[in-house]
């Protein structure tokens, strides 16, 4: 990690056990029934999806026969905390990989099953149905080389300018947070709420869906579902969400 990247992310944790922490979830920027949405889980859309990833978790599936929970037991327990870990480096592909991937290197190496396609309801179904075993808690980015390189050139695609409309990240999220934009509040980009059910889309999707859109926005060449540099960004946003607490299933405008 290069010590501009230590600063920062030092900075961006100051009083993450005391008062002088200024960051705040996506949620606090939200109109008070969609905050309620998100609260109650008999009202949150994304509880279907989420049904939908509890039945396949203890669902067959391959030539192996084995369900998630013949390996990882019930999730509740055995999927605590693991959400909040992710994105991380994987040493035996030598690369960072966010939580989808994870469960999609699951199901081919140890289910033998085809991996789930990028965005469809049974992956986001399963990757939010694994986060809510961690909901409510602080998210702990790993500290390994690997996943500290991969935040590192996230942090530089999160400062860089971008697209025929010159932006980056950083200028949104971090200079003009809390103003307005196409009559919107602009939030500070924290991640931890997701896989998110937006009302915009009317479904749920995951973080790399909404970065894939702020890229189109600023009319940026925009990656494909899996792209490292998408892996990457996903990597720097955990390290600026430390110790924020896990929110998954969200639900946002």
């Amino acid at each position: 990690m290069s010590r501009a990247l230590c600063c920062l992310a030092g900075v961006l944790m100051l009083g993450a056990a005391g008062a002088e922490d200024a960051r705040r979830s996506g949620s606090e920027f939200m109109s008070a029934s969609t905050q309620a949405m998100q609260r109650d889980d008999t009202l949150n859309p994304a509880m279907l999806w989420i049904s939908g990833g509890e039945a396949q978790w203890g669902a067959a599936a391959g030539k192996s026969g084995k369900s998630c929970a013949s390996c990882h037991g019930e999730a509740k327990q055995g999927m605590r905390g693991v959400a909040a870990r992710y994105p991380a480096f994987h040493a035996a592909s030598g690369m960072t990989i966010d939580l989808g991937q994870r469960i999609n290197m699951c199901r081919e190496r140890k289910q033998q099953a085809p991996a789930l396609r990028a965005e469809s309801e049974e992956l986001l179904g399963l990757e939010a149905y694994v986060a809510l075993q961690s909901r409510g808690m602080p998210v702990a980015p790993p500290a390994d080389a690997g996943t500290r390189a991969s935040a590192a050139r996230g942090r530089e695609l999160y400062v860089r300018r971008i697209g025929q409309l010159n932006l980056s990240c950083a200028q949104c999220h971090d200079q003009q947070a809390g103003k307005r934009l196409a009559g919107s509040t602009i939030p500070q980009a924290h991640a931890a709420a997701y896989p998110i059910y937006r009302l915009e889309w009317q479904a749920v999707g995951s973080l790399q869906r909404r970065l894939r859109n702020c890229m189109s926005g600023v009319r940026a060449e925009v990656p494909a579902f899996g792209a490292q540099e998408l892996v990457d960004l996903e990597a720097w946003l955990a390290v600026r969400d430390k110790g924020m607490k896990i929110e998954t299933p969200g639900v946002r405008p």
